[in-house]
């Protein structure tokens, strides 16, 4: 069974971003940049099933600037067979990246396709499941458990009430929460390993696809500070500020 991961170069979580002085986006000059955490989690869950013999390749692909080839490269270190990179300069928005996805399953032909829920820097979550509709096949978002068989899958999701368990029917389409797995310590042997495995690239016209943003940005601002909090004597006290000054009473 083949499976396909996509991974996505972003900000590194532990760096604090910033607008750009001119409020055209964020500043990412000289930032550290790793894979996308839930990504990483997708690139996980795929190695363990392949460990127990439940998929047989494992197949990652990246979109995105020549860069990228690191991003696939940690993925093939972590335990992924070959990689893909789809070049481009162009700012790829959900639906662009869903369709190259489509066009990558099409001649790829995976019997699952593992997604991270969202990205940490548009914080979008639409390329899972935009991908299933394009595709047409079922989708398993949220997952916080994973469970394979030879023709199906069962994925256990989070949900207002409790937990949810969705029986799909391959191929299909499943994106990864945070309490699906936790990404293992990936060692110097294999990331030396990794530079030998196969790495592919295209492009989007390649494919076939138009990577055109539909979306335009008007203005990246960051949060307005907070201000300090206060402490009050008493009960009474609170409820005649939030009365008088916060004006929620």
């Amino acid at each position: 069974m083949k499976v396909l991961v996509a991974v996505k170069r972003v900000v590194d979580y532990n760096v604090k971003v910033r607008a750009k002085a001119d409020g055209t986006g964020v500043d990412i000059a000289n930032a550290k940049m790793s894979m996308n955490p839930f990504d990483e989690i997708a690139v996980e869950e795929a190695v363990r099933l392949k460990e127990a013999g439940k998929a047989s390749e494992i197949v990652v692909v990246s979109m995105g600037v020549k860069q990228c080839e690191e991003t696939l490269r940690t993925a093939l270190a972590m335990g992924a067979d070959r990689a893909i990179l789809v070049e481009t300069e162009a700012e790829l928005q959900p639906l662009a990246v869903a369709k190259l996805l489509k066009e990558i399953a099409v001649k790829e032909a995976p019997q699952l396709m593992i997604l991270g829920k969202q990205a940490i820097d548009d914080d979008a979550n639409q390329t899972g499941q935009m991908v299933a509709a394009l595709l047409g096949w079922g989708q398993g978002t949220f997952a916080s458990k994973v469970d394979l068989a030879a023709e199906t899958v069962n994925v256990t999701r989070e949900i207002d009430g409790g937990l949810e368990t969705l029986k799909l029917a391959l191929p299909a389409v499943v994106t990864t929460d945070l309490r699906l797995n936790e990404p293992r310590y990936v060692k110097l042997p294999n990331i030396m390993a990794a530079k030998k495995k196969p790495l592919d690239k295209t492009t989007p016209a390649d494919l076939g696809v138009d990577v055109t943003p539909r979306l335009t940005t008007l203005k990246v601002a960051e949060p307005a500070k907070r201000s300090a909090g206060i402490k009050v004597a008493n009960a009474a006290e609170l409820v005649a500020k939030l009365k008088t000054e916060a004006k929620v009473l």
